[in-house]
């Protein structure tokens, strides 16, 4: 496999996993490699406002500065997710695939300030032991599509799932009306 073959990449829950977890999820992937791979689902926000769990962050989050329920696993530590605005290794920022990269939480967040020109926080990610995720995607669980900048920093998170299968070609554009209760159909 290759070292980072889903890196960058969307995974977007197919229909099949409804009442799931991932129900309609939309799952920006940060690693994939031997080890396994993670992500963080960028479509689910919350109600809990930046500014009452890491105050300081609050001047760089983009809206709606909610944290987002990046995953199931470790709930109770965040990551930040950015889009570096320029072309340097800004400190307290490891790039995953072009300009997104992840910020360490505990850098101070008016030196990270200026190097970003988008930021979201998430609570908890998606990981999964090595061959699972490849498992999951051969079994139909999963679409595999390319991400966009944008993707992950949307301001109409709500409708992500939609807007992503609406976008690509053939089939995957006709699951994207598949309605969110199929028995109301």
């Amino acid at each position: 496999m290759n070292g980072d073959a889903l890196t960058g990449q969307l995974l977007v829950a197919a229909p099949t996993l409804r009442g799931s977890t991932f129900e309609r999820a939309v799952v920006l992937m940060l690693s994939h490699d031997d080890d396994g791979a993670l992500g963080v689902v960028v479509n689910k926000p919350t109600e809990v406002r930046v500014g009452d769990v890491l105050p300081g962050w609050v001047p760089v989050v983009s809206e709606p500065g909610v944290v987002f329920q990046g995953g199931p696993v470790s709930l109770d530590s965040a990551l930040g997710l950015v889009t570096v605005a320029g072309d340097d290794e800004p400190l307290g920022i490891r790039r995953v695939k072009g300009r997104l990269g992840v910020v360490d939480l505990d850098t101070p967040a008016e030196i990270v300030e200026p190097a970003v020109s988008a930021m979201r926080v998430f609570a908890g990610y998606a990981g999964w032991a090595p061959e699972q995720l490849e498992g999951e995607i051969d079994e139909g669980s999963w679409y595999v599509v390319d991400s966009e900048a944008t993707d992950a920093f949307t301001s109409d998170a709500d409708d992500l799932w939609e807007s992503v299968l609406r976008r690509q070609r053939g089939l995957l554009a006709l699951v994207s009306r598949f309605p969110a209760d199929p028995s109301l159909n």
